[in-house]
């Protein structure tokens, strides 16, 4: 039988108000930027871009690709570009690719340069709106691209509420947005990962059970790294019964964590396991990458 999981939702009241302000500033921009975590290409995508971009020049950046699997972010890239976007995949805490991005904004809007030159008009700026969900790191990217420190970061969402023009030399101009989600996450999958990243708080969120996800996802997808990561060997199951369980991948990955919240020491007095702390240490290793690279979704 198939464990029951209710919908994840987090909407605070600015991103209502940060979505009407994007409806408003769109007809001033000649193209969108959306950035997305290379871990979760889609999941990490408002659909409600698509529909307020329509008819604009659209770039995709799939950034935090130094944590995604290499050879899955590549085949993202392929699928993006399929579908009509520009596309590159980025690492913008190391400051790498800003030469590739200024290169892709000057192709992506070749028509509209092309059509300002035949009326006479040179060299005209273009503007660009970087939109994207909370925590895939659009004020870091506006930072590496900017050379400066033009918008406030933080590893956690809705950083950004507010909106702000950043020129970069004379040729662009960036309209920072805050970071939305969508009112409704109707697909429960969808919703974890974006939980996974940390794109909805952690303090609405049962994270013992968001741990218990991952190790299940990792156990199955990359269970070399996860095995490597925290010492595990085969022998601990010793002692599981999976085969009389109702769910054995469940027993399996409760087996790891408990594992892992010993070797942790996350424990209460008297010896119990303290079951939060050792899903903040999954969830912090994961997040940062010290597990390994790795990719929550593939094409």
């Amino acid at each position: 039988m198939e464990e029951k999981k209710t919908a994840i939702n987090w909407y605070p009241g600015h991103m209502t108000k940060a979505r009407r302000m994007m409806e408003d500033d769109i007809k001033l921009v000649d193209l969108v930027i959306e950035i997305v975590d290379a871990r979760i290409p889609l999941s990490s995508r408002n659909p409600d871009i698509d529909k307020l971009a329509r008819n604009k020049s659209r770039i995709i950046l799939l950034n935090k690709s130094d944590l995604a699997d290499d050879a899955v972010t590549d085949e993202w890239i392929s699928y993006f570009k399929e579908k009509g976007f520009y596309c590159l995949k980025l690492n913008s805490r190391l400051n790498t690719g800003n030469r590739a991005v200024n290169s892709l904004i000057t192709t992506a809007c070749a028509d509209k340069i092309e059509r300002d030159k035949k009326r006479g008009i040179n060299n005209r700026t273009i503007k660009a709106m970087i939109v994207g969900i909370p925590n895939v790191g659009k004020s870091t990217f506006i930072n590496s691209f900017t050379g400066r420190k033009s918008a406030k970061t933080g590893n956690k969402p809705g950083v950004t509420k507010g909106k702000q023009w950043i020129r970069i030399g004379g040729s662009v101009e960036l309209l920072d947005t805050p970071g939305i989600l969508w009112p409704k996450i109707e697909d429960r999958n969808v919703g974890e990962r974006l939980a996974m990243i940390g794109s909805i708080n952690d303090q609405i969120l049962n994270i013992e059970e968001l741990a218990l996800e991952i190790i299940k996802f990792l156990n199955k997808n990359y269970k070399k790294m996860l095995f490597d990561r925290f010492d595990i060997t085969e022998n601990i199951f010793e002692n599981v019964d999976t085969e009389t369980m109702m769910n054995p991948e469940n027993a399996t990955a409760l087996c790891i964590m408990d594992y892992i919240a010993r070797k942790r020491g996350c424990l209460k007095k008297g010896g119990d396991i303290d079951y939060e702390k050792a899903a903040g240490c999954i969830l912090d290793d994961f997040r940062e990458g010290k597990i390994g690279r790795i990719s929550l979704e593939r094409v």
